[in-house]
């Protein structure tokens, strides 16, 4: 975790211990999920798979032995059955990532089958906090000890997923249980070996719900179109130096979590951890389930087949608080888990806008879903005192000051001469920074950045080209009027570029489907060849509304940007109609919808409410079926009754501001959020479209809101279950 895997990969070389084996997997999963690429992905697997079975046998050797580890907490051999379960669970990732769909398959069945082995070890957390709550101190006996070891381990499938204690019970009938022949860390049944689980995978692993439990209703949220087939002040002195020291002299400051609904969340210095195996499997299990769950909760519901092979539902509030908890362990578990919450604040969080209201006096209650500003600010912090060459926390730092609107910043910041020894993270920074120097409307950086992509990263070069002609696209517009010369230059450059995006789409896949992006692409490059053919221009001038534009809106840009970068989206949008553009007389609804969204938008996010609905209204006017078929965008329908909705939810955020109370005041907040309901009902309803699941997280979130504010105040909304 501190940018030197050459170096772990020496320690590591001449072990064959379980934890050896373990690490050198975990060395090639990071090298394989920070660059997807395939030969990397191919040795992460056969690395993990010899880990995977080695620990399945120590795991059952610790049962049988005598001279095996005795935790206070744990049964024997849970330090293995930890290791077993992460190698899972990277190799599910990977499996998930691989172009074939028969390993993505296997990954998930990877995952059901790490979620049962980790629901025991935190049964025994549970019953061991439980004990310890009867006794009344802090030290159990001896004999309750022993008696505590010698139970059977209990059910893990009882109550929500990965719950133990009242929650859980209270929350059953909310998730479908799993039923195993062998209970994972019991002390009478080993686990089972590789070959053995291999060969009895179909007919012992998996069982059906009992038919006696009540079946809960089917959920009213977003269920997707895909087809299976088809930071503020106190991290601004922190940076890198060309030693690789961390130059900052703020102490971090400790992260507080607030108690965490039964789990076992006692810090580091707690005399529970007194064993640092034991301090191994609470971290790992803390950091596996939490990265489990969260994970699941994030996977587009279009895969409905996945997740029926799963078994089980995922739980984003837990998984998040699991994972803060991990964080506090200074171990390569904590490093991970901290690598994951900030990743998921400072990325994922940013990819939709409708979200809970934060309450101060209650962080945990809107935990996965409400940005912890100081929290993640304090974690950077100590991530980057403990990893000060690293330049993952570099990236993470970035992403913060992009967070806040300060792109200039994040973009020198991922300027630093120092560069990551890992190729995989040099790419994932030059990636960050081509998509910071989009949002401040830098095309040059932005078209150099892109293009450097090529070199450095294999994933989805069509798009890398796509978006660095785009980006000279504008210069080219930009050139014309004033310096024809230079223009023409941008023009060549900009065809160049844009034509051969297509020639890239289709090499990569996901789950042995071709990337959305590049089906994207393909049609935009092959509607404005058509176009030029049609009106008998040069392919440059049939290029549409602004490409540009168009990215930072999949992107959601906005959130990153400050006022003036806002209005220069308005500006760039505003070419299309202006006199620089010819063409604009010949343009169908089709190009005026996307204008019409993109404006839309825009103005959205610069609080202009007013403006932005009549936008929307334009496209909203137009016949649907002028907005589908053949080569046109069919996504700007469905996107727009989503940005409805999000205009709906800023309105209402405006009068729970004002804080004004009354019976007419939550009247008002009431009819925002019924409307902002039926905006996001239909756009979860549309049928078919391109990209829909890109657009359907955004609505799976929304309804994840509406849910949670609707059983905050008591009624029915969009998404709640019953």
């Amino acid at each position: 975790m501190n940018d030197d895997l050459e170096s772990a990969e020496a320690g590591l070389a001449d072990g064959a211990s379980s934890f050896h084996k373990m690490g050198k997997g975990m060395v090639a999963f990071l090298r394989a999920t920070l660059g997807f690429e395939q030969e990397i992905m191919r040795e992460a697997s056969e690395r993990l798979a010899d880990a995977e079975a080695t620990a399945s046998a120590d795991h059952r050797r610790a049962q049988r032995g005598d001279h095996s580890y005795k935790s206070q907490i744990y049964p024997p051999g849970a330090e293995y059955a930890l290791c077993h379960v992460m190698t899972q669970l990277m190799s599910a990732v990977v499996g998930v990532l691989n172009e074939s769909l028969t390993e993505s398959v296997k990954g998930f069945y990877k995952l059901r089958k790490a979620y049962v082995t980790l629901s025991g070890i935190l049964d025994a957390e549970a019953r061991y906090m439980q004990k310890r709550a009867w006794l009344g101190n802090d030290t159990p006996s001896k004999q309750s000890m022993e008696s505590l070891r010698s139970n059977r381990s209990a059910r893990s499938m009882k109550g929500l997923p990965g719950g133990f204690g009242d929650e859980g019970a209270n929350s059953a009938s909310t998730s479908r249980p799993l039923r195993s022949k062998t209970e994972p860390l019991s002390h009478n049944e080993p686990m089972e070996d590789s070959e053995t689980a291999s060969a009895t995978d179909d007919e012992d692993e998996f069982y059906d719900a009992d038919e006696t439990r009540k079946t809960p209703e089917k959920s009213a949220t977003y269920s997707g179109h895909v087809e299976m087939n088809g930071v503020s002040g106190r991290l601004e002195g922190l940076s890198i130096d060309s030693g690789g020291t961390a130059k900052n002299s703020i102490k971090p400051a400790k992260s507080t979590i607030p108690p965490s609904h039964g789990l076992l969340d006692h810090d580091p210095d707690s005399d529970i951890f007194a064993n640092p195996i034991d301090v191994f499997i609470h971290s790992g299990a803390n950091l596996c389930f939490g990265l489990l769950l969260l994970m699941i909760s994030m996977i587009p519901p279009a895969f409905g087949k996945l997740l029926f092979i799963i078994g089980f539902h995922g739980d984003k509030d837990r998984g998040i608080r699991m994972l803060w908890q991990a964080t506090k362990f200074h171990n390569v578990n904590g490093a991970m888990a901290g690598l994951i919450v900030l990743g998921y604040y400072n990325g994922i969080m940013g990819f939709s806008d409708i979200f809970p209201d934060p309450d101060p006096s209650n962080p945990d209650e809107n935990i996965a879903t409400a940005y912890p500003r100081e929290r993640c600010e304090a974690l950077l912090a100590d991530m980057r005192s403990r990893h000060p060459k690293s330049h993952l926390w570099l990236l993470e730092e970035a992403r913060v000051q992009a967070t806040n609107r300060r792109l200039a910043t994040a973009i020198s910041i991922l300027n630093k001469p120092t560069k990551s020894p890992l190729k995989q993270v040099e790419a994932i920074e030059m990636f960050e920074k081509s998509l910071n120097a989009m949002y401040i409307h830098n095309y040059t950086l932005c078209a150099e950045s892109f293009l450097a992509c090529v070199t450095l990263n294999n994933w989805s070069h069509a798009l890398y080209y796509y978006i660095a002609g785009a980006a000279t696209v504008e210069l080219y517009r930009q050139t014309k009027p004033t310096d024809p010369a230079t223009a023409t230059k941008h023009a060549k450059k900009a065809t160049e570029l844009l034509k051969l995006a297509p020639k890239h789409a289709g090499k990569k896949k996901f789950m042995a489907r071709q990337l959305p992006f590049d089906i994207f692409v393909t049609r935009k490059i092959h509607k404005w060849e058509t176009r030029a053919t049609e009106w008998n221009i040069p392919f440059i001038d049939a290029v549409g509304v602004s490409p540009v534009e168009e990215m930072i809106f999949l992107w959601n840009g906005y959130k990153r940007m400050d006022h003036s970068q806002l209005e220069t989206c308005l500006s760039r949008l505003d070419w299309s109609e202006s006199t620089q553009n010819p063409h604009w007389a010949h343009e169908g609804a089709d190009e005026k919808a996307i204008l019409a969204l993109l404006r839309g938008a825009t103005l959205r996010n610069l609080g202009r409410w007013d403006d932005a609905k009549a936008a929307y209204n334009t496209l909203l006017s137009f016949d649907r079926t002028e907005l589908k078929g053949g080569l046109r965008d069919n996504w700007t329908a469905p996107a727009a009754h989503y940005e409805m909705g999000v205009l709906c939810w800023m309105r209402r955020g405006e009068i729970v501001k004002e804080k004004r109370g009354g019976e007419k005041i939550e009247e008002e907040e009431e009819k925002w959020v019924r409307e902002c309901e039926g905006w996001v009902e239909k756009a979860a309803k549309w049928e078919a479209y391109e990209l829909d699941a890109r657009i359907g997280l955004k609505i799976a979130t929304a309804q994840d809101t509406l849910r949670r504010c609707g059983e905050k105040r008591g009624k029915g909304v969009v998404g709640k279950k019953g």
